[in-house]
């Protein structure tokens, strides 16, 4: 599909063409997500590996080739970016001319050198984050919690709370730990991939921990489908207020994040809750610029703000798990 409309993107640029090549490109990680939903939990034959970060890849390619600025490449420049094995099943998502770029420069000595250094750091932490503290979050407390969660019963309880922090660290620790894993195994191999997490839990609200969580898709979310959403909306003049557009985009684009996840209600409560956190957090950030004077600022202020933003994000996580859907529903 990619390579298809590179070939027609030399001689034309219809709208509706772009249009369609994004649709077919989506189309079976949508039929992945959907099928689960219709037929209870049967997985698509079309489910494989990796699915979702190609689609990221290729449609990061039809859109950058839609605005001009991705224009020449070669099928094994395609190929060797779609398929580069340590980002191929789970990330970071790269982007074609950054990767291309790094692939064919060769660092020198003294660079790979740190490189190597750099790659030997992130497999320690990578292992300390996955196989230990994952484990002792996800296999050795998350069980016995939700068990006593369960017995417990009724909308929310004590041990409720429990399993939402303990997934929230067995999440981070076993996410970030195989993330730095690709990472390390790129700089051995020459290439840079972009880092996926940058502390997310010490961020001071919504916007700075997407800034830092998942780094890779919350960029590329940002780049090919909120900015564009905005720009649209603002062209057709869909809102009057531009605060009320972002307000409405930042719904739409969590929602749309939510829904790749999967479609259960509670990924795409997770994508809707957040995309409200965002609308709120701007508006907050937009109140604070005004009355500077009125609003202290300082390290207590910056405290209270992580542990708001910590435990804000923690509830979204408690819903993300579906452990929710567990004890209100299916807790006979």
């Amino acid at each position: 599909m990619v390579f298809g409309y590179a070939k027609y993107r030399q001689k034309a640029d219809n709208k509706w063409v772009f249009y369609g090549a994004v649709f077919l490109d989506v189309l079976p990680l949508a039929i992945v997500k959907i099928i689960p939903a219709v037929t209870m939990g049967q997985n698509s034959l079309l489910g494989f590996l990796g699915i979702s970060y190609l689609m990221f890849r290729s449609v990061g390619m039809l859109m950058e080739m839609r605005d001009g600025v991705l224009k020449e490449f070669t099928f094994g420049q395609f190929l060797r970016f779609m398929l580069f094995m340590p980002t191929l099943s789970s990330g970071p998502i790269d982007r074609f001319r950054r990767f291309t770029e790094d692939y064919e420069t060769v660092p020198d000595r003294d660079k790979y050198l740190g490189m190597i250094e750099k790659a030997v750091h992130y497999l320690f932490l990578g292992f300390f984050y996955k196989f230990i503290l994952a484990y002792i979050f996800g296999t050795l407390l998350l069980p016995g919690l939700e068990h006593e969660a369960l017995v417990a019963g009724g909308l929310i309880n004590w041990p409720t709370i429990g399993v939402m922090y303990a997934y929230g660290f067995d999440l981070f620790f076993d996410f970030a730990g195989y993330s730095l894993f690709a990472v390390a195994i790129s700089y051995l191999m020459g290439i840079e991939t972009p880092m996926n997490f940058d502390k997310p839990f010490m961020a001071k609200n919504l916007k700075d921990f997407w800034n830092r969580w998942h780094m890779s898709l919350s960029f590329w979310f940002r780049d090919f489908i909120f900015m564009r959403l905005v720009m649209v909306f603002m062209r057709h003049k869909v809102f009057k207020n531009r605060n009320v557009t972002s307000g409405v985009v930042y719904v739409l684009n969590m929602t749309i994040m939510g829904f790749w996840h999967g479609v259960t209600w509670y990924y795409i409560s997770y994508g809707i809750f957040h995309g409200l956190a965002l609308v709120i957090n701007d508006w907050w950030l937009r109140y604070k610029r005004r009355h500077k004077k009125q609003i202290p600022h300082n390290k207590f202020t910056e405290g209270f703000a992580i542990f708001l933003t910590f435990n804000i994000v923690m509830v979204s996580f408690l819903l993300f798990s579906g452990f929710l859907d567990q004890l209100w529903f299916h807790n006979h």
